[in-house]
């Protein structure tokens, strides 16, 4: 059966709550589902972290480039970064930094690539939830309370902005 990827964002005294009883009862939660699931907790000062770093600084964008950030289900020492696919000829997909648990990426926005993605999995060995890096800013904005990362209606093809 194929696993279902829920995401969570909870903030405040009821976020936090949930949050901490997710972590402790992540593998009860597994078991007792009727389904195949990876649960994948991620602490929102990770992300606030990662935002401000500015981490695809110099990294190419624009429409035709997705800057992502996936979520590993445990910690994996990757190989060394940039890792580029394919690994010869015009790239598709580059890793090009582990955080923690979050890897980053950029892939272009074609078919090729987007297998790529799709196997980004099997590539660090554990089960990774995939968004986009202009998710994950809206989440760092949120979780901060603040509209100004980005401005209304941007795709988050461009460079990545600090908050």
């Amino acid at each position: 059966m194929k696993p279902i990827n829920v995401g969570l964002l909870g903030i405040g005294t009821v976020g936090g709550g949930t949050f901490a009883v997710l972590e402790r009862n992540r593998e009860e939660i597994s078991r007792r589902l009727p389904f195949d699931a990876d649960v994948m907790i991620c602490d929102g000062s990770e992300i606030l972290r990662l935002a401000s770093a500015a981490p695809f600084a110099g990294q190419p964008s624009g429409p035709a480039i997705l800057q992502f950030a996936g979520v590993m289900a445990k910690r994996r020492h990757l190989p060394a970064v940039p890792l580029i696919m394919p690994p010869s000829g015009a790239w598709s997909l580059k890793i090009i930094g582990v955080y923690g648990r979050i890897v980053l990426g950029v892939c272009r926005r074609e078919m090729k690539a987007i297998a790529y993605l799709g196997q980004l999995e099997k590539i660090v060995g554990v089960p990774v939830t995939t968004r986009s890096w202009n998710t994950i800013l809206t989440i760092a904005r949120t979780l901060k309370g603040r509209a100004t990362m980005a401005p209304e209606g941007d795709d988050g093809d461009r460079s990545a902005r600090s908050i």
